[in-house]
């Protein structure tokens, strides 16, 4: 009775190694709950963009693509990316909103998509001749270093640079000469891992409602400007240290920006 008793422990504890192997390779594939996202009400991603998605690109080519994951699931050490994004129905000013899923493998190659919408799809590779999607080729990503554009630990309007005004002034002259129509336009603010969480989500959602307010005021419709604060959670660098130093603060430089994703039609 007893080696059976064994036995059974033997293959129950192979069973439940195994299962773990399983899940700690193989990406979930539930979807995290869209109130648990700091940008719950998405974007409006290019289509072409979507289209170009496939099997074994690299993280890099998918940050180039969609920009970074709408949840606070980080960007290094990671499988999985998830996203919130919206779609133009055609009639009139309506849209539906999909979530979107990426995994990848243990090199950060890009093994599936998936939606949790199935019918969103279709706006992809419409099949029904008579519904007009609204195909929004402008699509700009401006990545901006919080350094240049406030004062250090600062994030009022006050606190803008002279260069970083020029900076923002240059954007926008640029989507008024290029006529563009605004679909929407999301600033995003990133801080280092230097502080601590709350201080650093506080200060980057800050800078992003300043970046906003001055978009505002050189005349961008409001309506269509998004304000985000994404703190520590999605660096861009990974650097060796923990004492805060000089060399720490200039390698840790790239992860404090503010990102401006604009979307639209010319």
């Amino acid at each position: 009775m007893k080696p059976s008793i064994l036995g059974a422990a033997v293959y129950a504890g192979l069973l439940l190694l195994v299962a773990g192997t399983a899940l700690a390779n193989d990406p979930p594939e539930k979807f995290p709950d869209r109130n648990s996202s700091y940008m719950q009400e998405g974007t409006f991603v290019s289509i072409e963009s979507l289209r170009n998605m496939a099997p074994g690109l690299s993280k890099t080519q998918v940050y180039d693509l969609l920009g970074v994951p709408h949840f606070h699931e980080g960007v290094f050490n990671v499988r999985v990316w998830n996203y919130i994004f919206n779609f133009r129905t055609g009639k009139n000013n309506e849209y539906v909103t999909c979530q979107y899923m990426v995994n990848y493998d243990s090199d950060y190659r890009v093994t599936s998509t998936l939606w949790k919408e199935l019918d969103c799809q279709k706006y992809l590779n419409p099949t029904n001749p008579t519904m007009v999607v609204a195909d929004q080729p402008y699509h700009q990503r401006v990545t901006l270093s919080a350094d240049g554009l406030f004062v250090f630990g600062k994030s009022g309007l006050a606190d803008l640079t002279g260069p970083g005004r020029e900076k923002i002034d240059s954007l926008v002259s640029q989507l008024k000469q290029d006529g563009v129509t605004l679909a929407s336009v999301v600033v995003t603010g990133h801080t280092d891992r230097i502080g601590t969480e709350t201080s650093n989500f506080t200060l980057s959602k800050a800078r992003a409602e300043t970046i906003r307010s001055y978009l505002v005021q050189q005349g961008l419709d409001e309506k269509a400007i998004k304000a985000y604060g994404a703190g520590l959670s999605q660096p861009v660098v990974q650097c060796q240290g923990e004492a805060v130093t000089p060399q720490l603060v200039q390698c840790l430089q790239p992860n404090r920006r503010v990102e401006i994703d604009v979307m639209g039609e010319k």
